[in-house]
């Protein structure tokens, strides 16, 4: 049986500061996604999903092995999305001339952005994502749930779970939400924008 591990940062654990702690890293990626790992592997003997990939368990399971899976696609996606050094401040080229069509403005789509990570009752993710024409939409998908549920490919991604934020802002998730642009590695965002066949 195959069995999944948790995937390493592409950084190093303090290099996200201050926008993500160490301290919160070390919780974020060290604690909660392990045991997410740790939960799916320990689910999966029996289940048919044995030799399935990650999107696949997701788009196909329910109960503790969708939680499971889908908390750990989601996390792939968050941490692999930031970075310490970003080159740009926002994206170029084909992913930016479709934000414009589809949302006005780049700033309009982060205000949209920020509005429905922080009015997102509970637990959940806010993700910018792209149907197979490439049109752009902002989502909200409460608990371990993923844009891929609904034949979207999923771009960008706020983690609005408290375990996320709460070591660093406390309550105040509108503040973490606002500071994690400031990390975004549009690179990566345009890569997985351009595997999208318009």
């Amino acid at each position: 049986m195959k069995k999944f591990e948790l995937v390493s940062l592409p950084y190093a654990m303090d290099a996200l500061e201050p926008v993500i702690s160490r301290k919160t890293l070390e919780f974020h990626h060290g604690k909660h996604l392990a045991t997410y790992v740790n939960n799916l592997n320990g689910l999966l003997e029996g289940s048919g999903l044995e030799e399935a990939t990650l999107e696949e368990i997701v788009c196909k399971s329910t109960g503790g092995i969708l939680n499971n899976a889908g908390q750990i696609l989601n996390h792939e996606l968050y941490f692999a999305q930031f970075t310490g050094k970003p080159t740009k401040q926002q994206p170029e080229g084909a992913l930016a001339k479709a934000i414009v069509r589809d949302f006005g403005s780049f700033e309009a789509f982060k205000e949209e952005f920020h509005k429905k990570g922080a009015t997102l009752f509970g637990s959940g993710w806010v993700w910018l994502s792209a149907d197979q024409k490439g049109t752009l939409v902002i989502t909200q998908e409460s608990n371990a749930a993923n844009p891929i549920q609904h034949g979207l490919t999923p771009l960008l991604t706020f983690d609005v779970w408290e375990h996320a934020y709460y070591l660093d802002y406390q309550n105040r998730r509108p503040d973490h939400l606002a500071t994690l642009w400031q990390i975004v590695n549009w690179d990566v965002i345009e890569k997985r924008y351009g595997k999208i066949e318009n």
